[in-house]
């Protein structure tokens, strides 16, 4: 029995060795990071130091030395060392993307059986943590990258983490650069809303997961008496922005707001944001896509109205611009209608002014003056408050 045992451990070990051997065979593993763990293995299965030796030299090719020494003669020859290693990491991102396998850098964890810690050093570096975000939006299901997207995440840089499909793998990381991303837009003002909020939108509408998710907490921060009306306002251009690509959310949008306590009301107007058209339901609500059909069926050129329901679409836009509401942990405590008269009048005056077809152009000019009086009253879309 114990020669049998003698004779599996041998045999045990002599395969141990022909995986090592046959590592140290590639080229320049004596540079990689998992050498000392491969020689420990095989010397522990009896292996001859003289073949390693052997072995390790014959295959050492010295490329990243070669590197260096490239870098030394550039250097030397006036440029600029920050050149230098710039040009050398580009060129080693070029290749890391071109040869990337996904089933290797898996295999990494199953060899290192923790964190390695050339992984946490790169991380550190703005270029290689640019090549993880690169590698993980090219390989999406790399279990070691969203590892490291995670990393990333943990150790304070998700405002850098602006691709969609790398900041909406993980909820823990998407929550982060939500959070970090909707700072941004309200610190920075107007102008930084418009040049940040397509990319913000894009990645909220990455998936109907992270939309709802991302919607339902806008809602909330939206209740807010600071920032409130702001953060209300960058929900509604998202919404727009999934509009205006062909996703229908409205009904995320109802189910978010107050239109869900009123049953019969919210089924009317989740068939009209649907479908894009008006019915005669007479609803009151602050929602831009759905505002912005009062304004088409009001001044759109050739567009019919039914004139028995015309002064309720007037009503509603001019309630929805000129009517000021405060609201307390979702209740109201305060609304003022000092502006709804006036305001309903003028979008009337203007509604008539456009829609006659019995005016020319010359006509026109001379209601220039009555026009621009009108025309002063806010947008219902910026009117919330």
């Amino acid at each position: 029995m114990k020669e049998e045992d003698g004779y599996g451990g041998a045999q045990t070990d002599g395969k141990v060795q022909e995986l090592c051997l046959e590592k140290f065979s590639s080229r320049d593993y004596i540079m990689e990071p998992t050498v000392f763990n491969t020689l420990k293995s095989y010397f522990q299965a009896g292996g001859s130091p003289e073949h390693v030796i052997q072995l390790l030299s014959e295959n050492y090719s010295a490329v990243a030395q070669t590197v260096n020494l490239l870098a030394e003669w550039l250097i030397q020859m006036g440029m600029e060392p920050a050149q230098v290693q710039e040009r050398v990491e580009n060129h080693l991102k070029s290749l890391l993307i071109k040869h990337f396998d996904p089933q290797k850098a898996d295999s990494i964890f199953t060899v290192e059986g923790e964190t390695p810690a050339w992984l946490e050093q790169m991380i550190a570096h703005t270029t290689w943590r640019d090549l993880f975000y690169k590698l993980a939006e090219a390989h999406p299901d790399c279990l070691m990258l969203n590892f490291t997207v995670k990393l990333i995440s943990d150790a304070g840089y998700q405002g850098e983490i602006t691709s969609v499909s790398t900041a909406c793998q993980q909820l823990e990381v998407f929550s982060r650069v939500l959070r970090t991303s909707l700072a941004t837009l309200l610190d920075g003002g107007e102008q930084n809303l418009e040049k940040n909020l397509p990319e913000f939108a894009k990645m909220v509408c990455h998936g109907e997961h992270t939309y709802l998710f991302a919607q339902a907490m806008m809602s909330i921060l939206a209740q807010e008496e600071q920032g409130g009306s702001a953060m209300r306002r960058i929900g509604q251009e998202v919404q727009k922005f999934a509009h205006e690509r062909g996703h229908d959310a409205s009904q995320i949008t109802l189910a978010l707001g107050t239109a869900a306590a009123y049953p019969r009301a919210c089924q009317a107007l989740g068939a009209m944001l649907s479908k894009g058209a008006l019915n005669p339901a007479d609803i009151t609500i602050r929602v831009p896509a759905f505002l912005d059909l009062f304004m088409l069926s009001l001044f759109k050129p050739g567009a019919k109205i039914n004139q028995d329901h015309k002064h309720k679409y007037i009503h509603i836009l001019a309630y929805a611009a000129s009517v000021v509401e405060t609201w307390k942990k979702n209740k109201r405590v305060n609304i003022n209608k000092d502006e709804l008269k006036s305001t309903s009048k003028a979008v009337e005056t203007v509604h008539n002014l456009c829609c006659n077809e019995n005016k020319g152009a010359t006509e026109l000019v001379a209601e220039l003056s009555t026009l621009y009086q009108c025309i002063r009253y806010q947008h219902p879309a910026f009117s919330f408050k």
